[in-house]
Formats: C-alpha cells, structure tokens, sequence
C-alpha cells in the first residue's frame, strides 16, 4: 500500500522550523553555484555577443589572441588591395589594421590599479562594428592624442570623464567621448587612431587586421588564400568564431563554482541528513503505527524521499530567486586572453536556475536515504513503545 503524498506535504508544514533550516542551508548552495555559473555565463554572452557575421579577423599564425598578435604594414599594403575585400562609397577598402596596447590605471576613489585595453582603430574600424555606439561627446580626431572609452569603464576608472585626460605610458590622452559596446567585449576597450598609438607606445607592427569581404564567396576565398600564402605567415577566420573562442576566463570560474558547489553540497547533505534524522526521531511512534496500518517498507522509505526532495526543491527555489536578482548586475574581472581588466554582466538563465533545482533536489534526495531507510527498518514493537 502506497502513502499518500499529502503526507509528505503535511510534514513539510507540520515542522516548520526543521523545514526553515533544511530549506536555508540548501537555498545557500543553490544560490552560490547558480551566482557563480552566471559570471562565467556572463563572459561567455560578453564574447558570444561581439563581432559581424560579415567580418573576417586576421592575426598572426600561432597567437591565442590579438594581444599577443603582430603583423607588419607591408602586410598591410598588400592585403588591402586584394580584390576580395569591400569597398565603400569613396572606394576605399574596408579594413582596419588596429593596435592592442595595455596601460595600467588608477580606479575610482583610488580603489588599486588595473590594466585596461587600449585598441588604435583605423578610419573603418568604427565602419566595421556597427554595434558600437558613441552615446556621449564625439568621436576622436587623429593626431590630437584623443580617446572615447567605454561609457561601463567610466565608471570605474578615474579621470574617464568627458574633457578629462589621463596618463598612459609617455602619453597624456584626453577622454572626447563615451561608447557602448551593446554587451560585448568592446565595452572593455578605450578606442584612439591606430597609427598615433603605434606612434605613442613606439610599435612598429600591428596587432590585427579586421576585413569585410565582399560577399560570402569573395570571405571564403579571402580565408583560403591568408591561409595559403606562406609569405604572410597569417591565419583568418570569422570576426564571431574568433570571439567566441576568447572565453579563456570563464574556465576556472565555472571550476570554481562547480569546486565550491560540491563543497558545500557535502555540507547541505549532512544538514539534510540531520534534519531527516532529527524529523525521524521525533514521529518513531508514528511510522510504527503507518507500519501497523499496513503500509509497507517501501512506502516509508518512498514518503520520506518525497519530503526530502519537497524541502531541498523549495531551498532550490529560494536560492534561485534570489541569484535571479544579480541578473544583469555589472562587474568586472580579469581577463586571461588580454590580461586587461574586462566588463561583463551576471547572467542567470533559465538552463542554470534548472540546474540549480536538480541539484538542490539531488541533494535532498541524498541526505533523506539513509534516514528514510533506517526508518523503514524499525521493529513496529519497539518504535510504537517509544516515548
């Protein structure tokens, strides 16, 4: 004979403050594993989110990223007038040879130093992210020694203001305007002219080239021939597969989260257990009776289960609800590809906050095993004479 499950949902109620406790310690595990797996969600949207489907990205063959990247302007002269790259209404080729350089900088209320990126763009690199925006103040003038940061790195870097200048390497560069990068990783970047950071930070090379094809046939064949062309000693591949490929950083996060999770799941199943045990205890006279009415050993252990697995889903709730209002919190950390502080936001999906219910459930179910079968063992003698 099966118990019914408005038995397991009555002791739920019945014995609020052992539900109380259960509920809590598992709502915290669930909320640190759900928080954790969304900064690496976070990173990875912020790397998924950048580059055009049109764009075609060329670094050096052996570099991991840009920053490690360098290519040579006779590269440029010759790659720029190939006959598969796009040309705009003044007839000019759609390419940007751009600078990465690092420059370490002070935060805001002196609050440390850190490394930020600095990218020279060329006269079509705008041209080339359309999902970039200036939404305050203007656009640099080259020559002038004039940067537009990102409106996200405003907020935590000093002297980012508009009209404020700061210094980077030799160079003192005064902010003229603010972008937005729409979530991507260019809202980690300050921009300037490409060939007046080469000047200023004395680079004789450039870091990445950044081409439109002039359709899908004419990207195919720009791919196939940076490949072969042994002189160039250059690999190129899609503006979007580059970046996504740049998650470097979400790895040992996801780690972490997963470490600490286990960590403190050990911790939440033991709690699960003692509340089980204590829960037990305190009705031994009343499973013996359950016992006496017919139900079978089975039935206990299957009652138990189900209250274990109630209590550890409604801590899973909590603590998803509560991760859920991190989502779109912005922060910062650093990044293993550039090495240069990067911007992101917590993203809590739907897939990590059902994640985080199965594990809560799993937990539960394992801290009420072996309480729910030490129960269903009990001599009905001996546990309808206990006090």
């Amino acid at each position: 004979m099966a118990l019914p499950l408005r038995y397991s949902f009555r002791n739920v109620l019945i014995r609020w403050r052992s539900t109380f406790a259960t509920v809590l310690g598992i709502a915290l595990v669930v909320f640190v594993f759900v928080l954790l797996q969304s900064l690496a969600a976070g990173i990875e949207k912020s790397s998924g989110n950048t580059g055009d489907s049109r764009n075609i990205m060329i670094v050096r063959k052996g570099s991991t990223a840009e920053s490690a990247s360098l290519i040579s302007r006779e590269n440029l002269r010759e790659i720029q007038y190939f006959e598969e790259i796009a040309r705009n209404e003044r007839n000019e080729p759609v390419i940007s040879a751009d600078v990465l350089v690092l420059a370490n900088l002070p935060r805001v209320n002196n609050n440390g130093e850190a490394n930020v990126l600095l990218r020279g763009i060329s006269a079509r690199g705008a041209e080339l992210r359309p999902q970039v925006k200036l939404i305050a103040g203007r656009w640099f003038t080259p020559g002038k020694r004039e940067i537009v940061v990102s409106s996200r790195m405003a907020k935590r870097f000093a002297n980012f203001g508009l009209g404020q200048s700061f210094k980077a390497g030799t160079a003192s560069l005064t902010v003229v305007g603010w972008l937005d990068g729409g979530g991507s990783a260019f809202d980690s970047e300050c921009w300037m002219d490409a060939d007046e950071c080469r000047s200023l930070f004395e680079r004789d090379l450039y870091s990445s080239f950044l081409v439109r094809p002039v359709d899908e046939a004419a990207g195919a064949k720009l791919l196939e021939r940076i490949e072969a062309d042994r002189r160039f000693k250059l690999k190129a591949e899609k503006e979007e597969a580059y970046y996504q490929k740049q998650t470097m950083t979400a790895a040992p996060i996801k780690w972490l989260g997963g470490f600490l999770a286990i960590m403190m799941s050990v911790g939440a199943v033991f709690a699960a257990m003692n509340t089980m045990y204590a829960s037990i205890g305190a009705r031994t006279r009343e499973i013996g009776t359950l016992r006496v009415l017919g139900f079978r050993r089975r039935s206990v252990v299957a009652a138990l289960l189900i209250e274990g697995a109630l209590l550890a889903l409604i801590g899973g709730v909590v603590g998803c609800a509560i991760a859920s209002l991190w989502n779109g919190y912005t922060t910062a950390t650093m990044g293993f590809e550039t090495f240069s502080e990067i911007v992101f936001e917590f993203t809590v999906t739907p897939r990590l906050m059902g994640e985080g219910l199965i594990f809560a459930v799993i937990v539960g179910l394992m801290g009420s095993f072996l309480p729910s079968v030490r129960a269903s063992r009990l001599p009905v003698i001996d546990a309808l004479k206990s006090v």
